[in-house]
């Protein structure tokens, strides 16, 4: 050990964007190549059955920085101006008041940006997200390499799918600039006290820009197709907001949609491989040995099942996340070459980082560690408040998922239907698993879902069609950003652009 005075463990927590369970050459993937997390988990434990709770970012972040749900912290809307609770202490602030040194670096999605939530030090990437008055570290670094506002000049999107190679330089793209600042925080870090480093990769959330060299990697590596069910193939009758989710995928033609997901891919091996280079400083530093690795994502993507892409619904490709968690090799304390199939969530992450370094939880937490005899009956999802509104309750085998415009439902047998082909919502022998997944949904409702209640059952709200309107705006398509451009709300994306049959 090269910790000098200090005898506790090292945590090295890496979060994705965008990233589902299943893109994981050690779950079988069929295409992806993961070869450096797929040793880590050899290494140690992935959790086979890891569930985002709020598929998208900013709710889903709070629960992971928290250990709380959202009904606690507030936001299962995606509230990009709502600061993290200052009752709430944070995983960062809990290991800074146990004696570690606690710094982050990449995508961490706070307002405002410059708040460090409990880390003594915080070099952002918030993917130009200047609207807010803030020009973030990975510009910054940009600027200084004569790049000053050019990151978007690729023409692609944050929240669509088109593809190219990346158009500068491969040591600034933002994966290698978060490797490289992680780093060098690893070999500035005080030797007489423990680190819990934080490192935030933006990808492979869109824009879809991967190095040609990861492009080409793929040139001979068959790309899987989509998976798409029988029940979503029938766009008219399917529930309101999952009409709408689908109208997002009408634009890719099948040449498009496979180039998509190869380019998707070729972001993730790209993450694979610069994870390497953070694990080679952390053995050469001396300390590898006692720092415990934790690998997960905020929430995955679609990316063309079902005829649906990105977020925000509850099937498993939006929903389920990785889970990977490697101990100390001195302690011995999480077991290798292991597959644990509990049900876990981001609000877990938390309590096992703090319990494997001996830290009390604190009381405001909500997650179980995922190391204890402590198990999850059910987790609960939700996403959104007003008419897009979804909800789940998963009880690590049947998922149940509520549309409460239409009051609408389905339910998946998820052990013997991984890929969710098969809605079992009016089959007669899933009966009494769908009534009691629907009780415990109801008991759980708060907030503005109760208007979606009457005399103790789930009624809704009236049903409606979806009429796709047009996008201007391109998803928020972002352009060049020297000079920074002005604070406004002008160009706020809208997720599921409609034309309303009046108009």
């Amino acid at each position: 050990m090269n910790n000098q005075n200090n005898t506790r463990p090292n945590v090295l927590l890496i979060v994705t964007d965008h990233w589902f369970g299943s893109l994981l050459g050690c779950a079988g993937h069929p295409s992806v190549q993961t070869p450096t997390l797929d040793e880590i988990a050899r290494c140690g434990t992935r959790f086979t059955n890891a569930c985002s709770e709020y598929p998208v970012c900013l709710p889903a972040r709070r629960t992971l920085m928290t250990g709380v749900t959202a009904r606690t912290h507030g936001d299962r809307i995606f509230n990009p101006q709502l600061p993290m609770p200052s009752d709430i202490p944070t995983i960062a602030q809990t290991f800074r008041d146990n004696g570690y040194q606690a710094n982050a670096v990449g995508k961490i999605h706070v307002y405002p940006q410059r708040d460090r939530i409990g880390f003594d030090d915080v070099l952002v990437d918030d993917e130009g997200r200047n609207m807010f008055g803030v020009t973030d570290d990975y510009d910054i670094f940009l600027g200084d390499k004569g790049y000053a506002g050019k990151q978007y000049l690729h023409g692609m999107s944050n929240n669509e799918y088109s593809y190219r190679p990346w158009h500068l330089p491969e040591e600034v793209h933002a994966t290698n600039w978060a490797s490289q600042m992680i780093t060098r925080t690893i070999k500035r870090r005080d030797p007489t006290k423990p680190s819990f480093w934080y490192l935030g990769y933006r990808h492979p959330h869109p824009p879809l820009v991967p190095l040609q060299c990861y492009w080409d990697l793929y040139q001979d590596i068959p790309i899987n197709e989509p998976w798409v069910a029988n029940w979503a193939r029938e766009t008219n009758s399917l529930p309101y907001t999952a009409q709408a989710h689908q109208t997002r995928s009408f634009k890719y033609n099948a040449q498009q949609l496979i180039a998509a997901r190869r380019a998707f891919y070729a972001m993730c091996t790209h993450v694979d491989h610069q994870i390497r280079t953070v694990v080679g400083t952390l053995r050469e530093e001396g300390i590898l040995d006692d720092t415990i690795i934790m690998f997960t994502s905020d929430h995955g993507d679609m990316l063309g099942d079902h005829r649906m892409w990105a977020k925000r619904v509850f099937y498993e490709g939006a929903c389920k996340i990785p889970m990977i968690l490697m101990g100390t090799r001195s302690k011995g304390d999480v077991p290798h070459h292991n597959e644990d199939n509990r049900l876990v969530g981001l609000q877990d992450v938390m309590p096992t980082l703090l319990e494997l370094c001996d830290i009390p939880v604190p009381d405001t937490v909500e997650g179980l560690s995922m190391l204890g005899d402590a198990r999850h009956d059910f987790l609960l999802g939700e996403d959104g408040e007003e008419e897009h509104s979804s909800r789940m309750m998963y009880d690590g085998r049947h998922k149940l998922i509520y549309y409460p415009v239409g009051n609408r439902l389905q339910l998946f047998d998820i052990a013997n239907d991984p890929e969710e082909m098969i809605d079992r919502i009016n089959d007669p022998s899933f009966a009494s698993t769908r009534d009691h997944l629907i009780d415990t949904l109801i008991s759980q409702m708060y907030g503005s879902d109760e208007k979606w209640i009457t005399d103790g059952k789930l009624t809704g709200e009236p049903d409606r069609v979806f009429h796709p309107g047009p996008n201007p705006s391109l998803y928020a398509q972002r352009g060049d950003q020297w000079p920074t451009p002005p604070i406004t709300d002008k160009a706020a994306m809208e997720w599921y652009p409609e034309a309303r049959p009046e108009d």
